[in-house]
């Protein structure tokens, strides 16, 4: 006879699954890591139970169709608070939020942070933003018995001192971590935490469908320009609108001689937040071969860099989505991330640094990427199938995590929970 004090055999009820994760807030390359996990589970695991805990609750919910919990009580956590009122409700909100997310984490039998660089700080981020959020995620399961997973996640060395604690603690109370690259695991390794059983795979958004082939040939005269809000790394808070004008100034300059060129150029996004960089260099440029693309997902993005013959991109994701669909890329990179990445794909020879654009250089790079545009498809299409046989592995590996066998025989199932 079972012990009220027991819980329910796994075999009477179906798995429960948390996502966890600045999802729904913007960044397309957020979001196309959390359908590679939710399609996956949806294939291998249909009865499971899911549900997000998320910067952009209503999006998520909107667009993958499950439930969704807010990531922080207060509603202007990522918002500079200056008026004492707006001080005093940002730290209630840490108390709150500690105890709400232990009360969520402990409705699940696993809770998963689907990829992204949550453990580094390449970009701007105060340590009591989402560090702090995923140190609470990573010790409400530690304290509950609810395994957390860190799957195919990005880390880099971290300077300042209270962001690398929080995100070495949260990485060290995670049941199960894997990387999306072998500079991510070194940089944790680096900082401390024991990675001796951690494995590195793929970024996650490498397992999610190609874009399909049209059925007309490559216009090779069109550009897929990425674009980014760039304003330096963590430590370059000082001097962020430096970095940001000359990026911006480079960057324009590039467009700028594409479009005196005669060639097409598309301007693409990766988050909410580089819209105005598009904005700034249409009217610098005022050109009509100059347009932007609307591109609100992984799949978007594909499909521009598919139908380009050749790509120049910042974000990380925008990079994904330009190697995935087998486009040869030059990088303006902004991190380590980045150049493993080009590395890994066969293109170590086409970066540029994103701090020091050089619109000369730039050009000069660019032609020679497109004079060697034809031997360079075959090699992406190469390491393309290697990165899906390295993603096989990890959702392989996912199987003792998620406890087999429960819940997958039956449809999708979803749960209500409170906004």
């Amino acid at each position: 006879m079972t012990s009220p004090r027991e819980k329910p055999s796994r075999r009477q009820r179906p798995l429960r699954v948390g996502l966890f994760g600045l999802l729904g807030s913007g960044n397309v390359g957020n979001d196309g890591s959390l359908e590679a996990v939710l399609g996956h589970l949806r294939a291998e695991y249909p009865g499971a139970v899911v549900d997000a805990m998320c910067g952009g609750p209503e999006e998520v919910r909107a667009r993958f169709g499950i439930p969704t919990t807010r990531l922080n009580w207060y509603s202007g956590e990522y918002r500079t608070a200056s008026r004492a009122g707006a001080i005093l409700a940002k730290a209630a909100g840490k108390v709150v939020d500690a105890v709400r997310t232990a009360a969520w984490v402990r409705r699940h039998d696993v809770v998963i942070v689907p990829g992204t660089g949550v453990l580094e700080a390449t970009l701007p981020l105060r340590p009591w933003g989402f560090p702090y959020s995923l140190f609470l995620l990573c010790a409400a399961g530690r304290l509950t018995g609810t395994r957390v997973a860190l799957v195919g996640v990005g880390a880099a060395t971290i300077g300042r001192r209270a962001t690398r604690t929080l995100t070495c603690w949260s990485a060290r109370l995670a049941a199960y971590r894997s990387f999306r690259d072998d500079l991510s695991r070194d940089a944790m390794r680096t900082m401390g935490v024991d990675t001796s059983r951690d494995e590195v795979y793929e970024d996650l958004a490498f397992s999610l469908p190609a874009p399909e082939a049209g059925g007309a040939p490559v216009p090779r005269d069109t550009v897929c320009v990425g674009v980014m809000a760039f304003y330096g790394g963590n430590d370059d808070r000082a001097r962020g609108d430096e970095i940001h004008r000359r990026y911006l100034d480079g960057t324009t300059r590039f467009v700028r001689a594409l479009a005196e060129e005669g060639r097409q150029v598309r301007l693409l996004t990766g988050d909410d937040i580089d819209r105005p960089v598009v904005e700034a260099i249409l009217d610098a440029v005022d050109s009509p071969l100059v347009t932007a693309a609307e591109t609100d997902s992984l799949a978007d993005l594909m499909r521009e860099t598919a139908a380009a013959g050749t790509v120049v991109a910042t974000r990380y994701h925008n990079l994904v989505c330009a190697l995935k669909a087998g486009t040869p890329t030059l990088a303006l990179s902004y991190s380590a991330k980045s150049d493993t990445l080009m590395a890994r794909m066969g293109l170590a020879a086409f970066r540029h640094s994103a701090r020091e654009v050089d619109p000369d250089r730039l050009l000069e790079q660019f032609r020679e990427l497109e004079k060697r545009s034809a031997q360079l498809r075959p090699v992406l299409a190469e390491r393309n199938a290697a990165a899906a046989r390295r993603l096989e592995r990890q959702f392989t590996a996912l199987i003792p995590v998620l406890s087999p066998g429960a819940g997958r025989t039956d449809a999708v199932t979803t749960r209500q929970e409170t906004s």
